[in-house]
This record gives structure tokens, C-alpha cells and sequence, in this order.
């Protein structure tokens, strides 16, 4: 079994800062790409930010500038600091992992139970 829990989110006022953090646990061999989504009521989700293995980064435009995405291997953690947050930004964010549980090819992809960002205007 593999798990990934979110946590880190708020309340935060339009210009503030949160910092989301996801682990991942369990029967882990090693992690591959790790993701952060959003999905805002009536919207679909969307990704965020994407970091891979070596720490290569993406970001969606919405974000870039304000948003950086991390991770630390040795703890299968990722991060999401968010600074200059808008009230565009309110959503559930979710993080995605694309997780090998043994040695060879086969990966799979996992995501987080969601945490809730709300930004006040």
C-alpha cells in the first residue's frame, strides 16, 4: 500500500503565504515525478507545478513567480510554498506521485486526499 498525505492548508488573505507539504508512505522502491493540482468548485482540476526526479521543475502560468515547487528524496516529500496568494488561487489541492513500488518499469500513480486553500480578498 502506498499513501500520500497533504497537509498545510488555510485561510490565508489575498497577498499571504501558505506552504503545502505531501508525503508519500509505504511499500515505496523509489518516486518518480511528483505533481500539484487544483481544483476549484465548478472548475476542473489542473496542475500546478511538477517537479521530477532530479528536481527539474514546471509550472502552470497562473503561478509563475509566486508559487515554487520542491521536494526532499530522502523523506518522499514534496512541497508547495505559495507566497502572493490571490483569491484566484481558492481551491483543493491535491499532490500526485508517480510511485514504483519494486525494481524494473512498472510505475504507478497516486494522489493525495486533497487540503483546502482559501484566499480572503
Amino acid at each position: 500500500q502506498v499513501q500520500l498525505v497533504e497537509s498545510g492548508g488555510g485561510l490565508v488573505q489575498a497577498g499571504g503565504s501558505l506552504r503545502l507539504s505531501c508525503a508519500a508512505s509505504g511499500s515505496i522502491f523509489s518516486v518518480n515525478a511528483m505533481e500539484w493540482y487544483r481544483q476549484a468548485p465548478g472548475k476542473q482540476r489542473e496542475l500546478v507545478a511538477a517537479i521530477t526526479s532530479d528536481s527539474s521543475t514546471r509550472y502552470a502560468d497562473a503561478v509563475k513567480g509566486r508559487f515554487t515547487i520542491s521536494r526532499d528524496n530522502a523523506k518522499n516529500t514534496v512541497y508547495l510554498q505559495m507566497n502572493s496568494l490571490e483569491p484566484e488561487d481558492t481551491a483543493v489541492y491535491y499532490c500526485n506521485a508517480d510511485i514504483k513500488r519494486a525494481s524494473g518499469p512498472i510505475s504507478y500513480r497516486y494522489w493525495g486526499q486533497g487540503t483546502q486553500v482559501t484566499v480572503s480578498s
